[in-house]
């Protein structure tokens, strides 16, 4: 089962809490292999990371079905949390890892692995946050919204060869910058991001300061709104940013 509590608040001192989203692997427009070696880097050093959202693609997936490539997804996963097991990795879903398929295999797989916990929209630690983001698409997005909005998601499948090749040659055209740009400035997200968290009980008030979230694929760093500090790390699509972001 996913974790049914999505808050932790630990007094133990950790040495250091790492985050990324958007990988995107599978997809052939990633640029995420480049990047594994420092994320097993990043997981060594760390006490607890968290992986923000949307890591798999199973709707551009090259692999084909989701059939075929949510086994490998669960190999990738394996290689990552088996290789640390001093390091707590949380796995927040994003839209394009909803797939059924796929949380099925990861709810069965966190019971082999005590140091992996599956959350369905977010997690909480001290006055931190961290969810993947697409809470940011709508005004005014609540639980049920975006429960509504994943489940559509959830039965997602891969799409073909022509919308393959008509998103290559958008990214190729660097218009997934733009539309990018447009869709997410940063205020609106912010903005989305401040009263989804308040509506869902996790806003200043309750102690959050620092948001680190994934989705937009604009890098950000310590953005400030409504008493709140946005972090993004980026994605490693061709022409983007992206970091693993060390959290303070």
């Amino acid at each position: 089962m996913l974790a049914a509590s999505a808050t932790t608040r630990r007094t133990m001192p950790y040495r250091r809490t790492s985050f990324v989203s958007d990988l995107h692997l599978f997809s052939g427009r990633s640029l995420a292999p480049r990047h594994e070696s420092a994320l097993h880097a990043a997981a060594a050093k760390s006490r607890i990371f968290v992986l923000g959202g949307d890591i798999f693609d199973f709707r551009w997936s090259t692999l084909g079905s989701s059939e075929v490539t949510v086994p490998q997804a669960m190999r990738w996963l394996d290689e990552l949390v088996a290789s640390h097991p001093r390091c707590d990795f949380h796995f927040v879903l994003g839209n394009h890892d909803c797939n059924r398929r796929f949380v099925s295999a990861l709810e069965t797989y966190c019971t082999t692995r005590p140091n992996l916990t599956a959350h369905p929209y977010y997690f909480r630690l001290g006055s931190n946050i961290f969810l993947h983001g697409d809470a940011a698409d709508r005004p005014r997005m609540d639980s049920d919204q975006l429960h509504r909005r994943r489940q559509r998601w959830a039965r997602d499948e891969h799409r073909g060869k022509i919308r393959h090749a008509l998103y290559d040659l958008a990214v190729q055209a660097h218009l997934h910058r733009v539309v990018g740009r447009v869709i997410h400035p940063q205020r609106r997200v912010a903005r989305r991001l401040a009263g989804y968290l308040a509506r869902i009980g996790h806003g200043p008030a309750t102690g959050v300061c620092d948001v680190y979230f994934g989705h937009t694929h604009q890098a950000l760093a310590a953005y400030r709104h409504a008493g709140l500090q946005f972090h993004n790390c980026g994605a490693p699509l061709p022409g983007l940013d992206f970091r693993i972001i060390e959290v303070e």
